[in-house]
């Protein structure tokens, strides 16, 4: 055996089997119970030494384990050691494993204490360990008084409640885990699964380690004192605190803390002997402080896991022995959980829906669907599924009918409105153009009647006035399945043409393609419109026409008078000279007013009617105008062209004109933009002009009747001579207004 397991076992049979003067033996259970513990610590080191037979060049590193307790003593000390061995193997050196303990439970006079001080400082003086481990509160103060002769070694300690010693804070460098205690969260717990509770009976024992557990339970009780009632059954021998035990009011709880020695000396394993003594003695529910005691019928409580303290405190040592220095290695608190055993909240009648939210409940017993549910599933999903094809047929069955009464009630309904439609209605296949069936309204429409038309197409009765777009209608239909709003017109029986409103789609009856056509008679409103499109063209010409005699006689006969009375005062003020000086200068300033009302008369009429658009033609008038324009408004007004030729018809320079000086105005009235840009070209046979600004804009969606008069003016003018306006604004992103104009249909107009 290696020198390191056979030193690390000699140091842990230190304190095994052995009594101080005057002290009682283990009984033959805790015996057996150390025999079994020492087996399993064996096994490890032997682990541990196989690793590094395996790689026997790794560095050494010396690891000193120092407990307060043995643990064959006590089951939560080889929790935490054991947690603290698995650990260590993940270091990369080999590691030369030593461990002592102190067992205050056996020896906790100062005489066995300073005898074992010395034997730990002559036995490891000449192999100073690389990192101490204390576990428990009287390892780390007795290696704390040791400083002297451990100096600069680090400590890692675990399982510490109390506080760390002052020593320690001003001597060595140390990190580890501070174990916290929650005996109140435990009572509060208590408190919500029982709340009828009035009586708290805490026990504990007289041993030097269960002094420590008491007095916290004590301080953590204090403020409950009011509310409560408070026992603390400390300094009993076992017998009398179990017979206590048996005849406990209702409505109480137990709050175990340790027992490791009672009033009589006996010794006992903490969790493993005295847990299961008070917790099938108790007529009371036993709560207990840390997961080693959740045992024999105890119910739990918020606990501290002594093991997860173990595992923390070895990976720190192994962060130290890796280079870390302890002091750059935070010291922490160790972790707690809401633990609990499901048989123990039967037991005493306690809701599991009470608990805290995340706690862990231990040995729950599995339900019938726990054990049972992949039977009870299928079992329910044959059902299901049995069930679902039986409401699906029923369904079927039902949806069938509903359907086909539906669609008796579509057939009256549809044949009535067939027969009864205000439009006229056709039925005809798509394969032969065939009539199959027309409504009473068609008769009416074309003069023909039912019998005459059925089995005939309309090129056979000669109804469409122009068959080549007859050919395009049904093209269209069947190629896309709907027709709508064709202007289409027919020839009635007596040879009367009418206009109508065509739409189609594509329908089946009897499995068979056919097409559904419905027209409406839109003559007299094609009239009318006509009427109107001719009466708004005369308008507009006669407007031009007044505009231009008005604008020729301001021009021929006023400017000319005004221009005659200003020559007439500038005569008088030079005959008056310097003979008055006020009526000359009198005379001078109605000069001025009568040559500025010539020069607005001037401009009034070119307003009117530009002498420049006509004598010049549609590129010098509307270059003149922009300049006019910007120097009268106080604007930018930038104009250009492209491939415009010199010959555009009268009617289409004027149109063009006109949007000109309506976009214009409306950019100053409007758009607050102070830059607008006019550009007129020629694109094949149309003309194309572009005005637009940088304004606020406005929202071009609006419906045709919320636009203003000008924007009216200047769509009717283009329709007239076969254009169109297009519109592009938005709010704060500006207008541009796109006149197109063909040619042809301008010279035609």
């Amino acid at each position: 055996m290696p020198r390191y397991l056979e030193e690390r076992i000699a140091g842990r049979s230190w304190g095994v089997g052995r009594c101080h003067p005057g002290e009682s033996h283990f009984s033959e259970s805790v015996r057996a119970a150390g025999r079994t513990l020492i087996l399993s610590v064996i096994a490890v080191a032997l682990l541990v030494s196989r690793s590094t037979a395996v790689s026997p060049m790794m560095e050494v590193r010396r690891v000193l384990i120092i407990n307060d307790i043995d643990i064959i003593s006590s089951p939560g000390f080889a929790e935490v050691d054991q947690a603290v061995l698995t650990a260590l193997q993940k270091s990369p050196y080999r590691i030369e494993l030593n461990e002592e303990s102190l067992d205050v439970a056996l020896f906790p006079d100062r005489v066995s204490q300073d005898t074992f001080r010395e034997q730990i400082v002559q036995k490891y003086s000449a192999r100073k360990p690389d990192v101490i481990i204390a576990v428990g509160p009287a390892s780390l103060k007795f290696i704390a008084e040791l400083y002297d002769k451990f100096q600069g070694t680090p400590i890692i300690f675990c399982a510490i409640w109390g506080g760390i010693p002052d020593q320690l804070r001003h001597a060595m460098p140390f990190t580890g885990v501070l174990a916290q205690l929650h005996p109140e969260e435990t009572l509060n717990v208590a408190l919500q699964l029982l709340p009828s509770t009035k009586h708290v009976v805490v026990v504990g024992g007289v041993g030097k380690l269960d002094e420590g557990f008491e007095a916290i339970a004590k301080q953590s009780f204090h403020n409950y004192e009011s509310q409560l009632e408070f026992q603390y059954l400390f300094d009993l021998t076992m017998p009398a605190l179990l017979e206590r035990l048996k005849h406990l009011p209702s409505d109480t709880i137990v709050y175990h803390t340790a027992i490791s020695q009672d009033a009589a000396g006996e010794r006992f394993i903490d969790s493993a002997q005295s847990i299961p003594m008070v917790a099938s003695a108790a007529n009371a529910p036993v709560f207990v402080m840390d997961d080693v005691d959740l045992r024999a019928g105890t119910v739990g409580g918020d606990l501290v896991n002594w093991a997860d303290d173990g595992r923390i405190a070895g990976e720190m040592a192994a962060q130290v022995l890796n280079g870390e220095k302890p002091q750059d290695i935070p010291v922490v608190t160790s972790n707690h959980v809401y633990m609990f055993d499901w048989r123990a909240l039967k037991r005493w009648g306690m809701n599991e829906k009470n608990l805290p939210p995340g706690s862990i409940v231990l040995h729950r017993q599995p339900s019938f669907w726990e054990l049972y549910k992949q039977y009870v599933v299928a079992a329910i999903f044959l059902i299901l599924l049995q069930s679902a094809a039986i409401l699906g047929l029923l369904w079927q069955r039902a949806r069938r009918r509903k359907t086909e009464a539906a669609l008796i009630r579509s057939e009256e309904k549809f044949s009535k409105s067939f027969r009864q439609s205000p439009l006229a209605i056709s039925i005809a296949s798509t394969k032969d153009g065939c009539y199959i069936d027309v409504n009473e309204t068609f008769e009416q429409q074309t003069g023909w009647c039912r019998d005459e038309v059925i089995g005939q197409s309309p090129s056979e009765i000669n109804l469409w006035v122009d068959p080549h777009q007859r050919s395009l209608f049904i093209k269209q239909l069947l190629a896309e399945g709907n027709v709508r709003d064709v202007e289409v017109k027919i020839r009635r029986k007596d040879g009367q043409i009418r206009t109508t409103l065509g739409s189609a789609e594509l329908i089946e009856v009897n499995g068979k393609p056919c097409a559904l056509s419905v027209f409406a008679d839109v003559t007299e409103r094609k009239w009318a419109e006509e009427a109107l499109a001719s009466l708004s063209g005369r308008l507009i010409e006669t407007q031009d026409e007044e505009r231009k005699r008005i604008a020729r006689e301001i021009h021929d006969d006023y400017s000319q008078r005004v221009a005659m009375l200003a020559l007439d005062l500038e005569q008088l003020a030079e005959d008056v000279g310097d003979s008055s000086g006020e009526t000359s200068q009198k005379f001078h300033e109605l000069f001025d007013l009568v040559s500025e009302l010539g020069a607005d008369l001037h401009s009034l009429s070119h307003r009117l009617h530009s002498s420049t658009l006509e004598s010049l033609g549609l590129l010098a008038g509307l270059e003149a105008f922009c300049k006019e324009f910007a120097e009268q408004q106080g604007m930018q007004v930038d104009f250009a062209h492209e491939d415009v030729r010199r010959s555009v018809p009268a009617d289409a320079a004027l149109c063009m004109f006109r949007i000109t000086q309506e976009a214009l105005r409306n950019i100053k009235k409007h758009s607050g933009a102070n830059r607008a840009e006019v550009r007129l070209e020629q694109l094949g046979g149309r003309l194309h002009l572009s005005v637009s600004d940088c304004g606020r804009g406005f929202n071009s969606n609006k419906p045709p009747a919320e636009r203003g008069i000008g924007i009216h003016s200047m769509e009717e003018r283009l329709r007239l001579l076969g254009g169109k306006l297009e519109i592009q604004s938005r709010p704060m992103e500006g207008t541009r207004i796109d006149a197109w104009l063909p040619l042809k249909m301008a010279s035609a107009a």
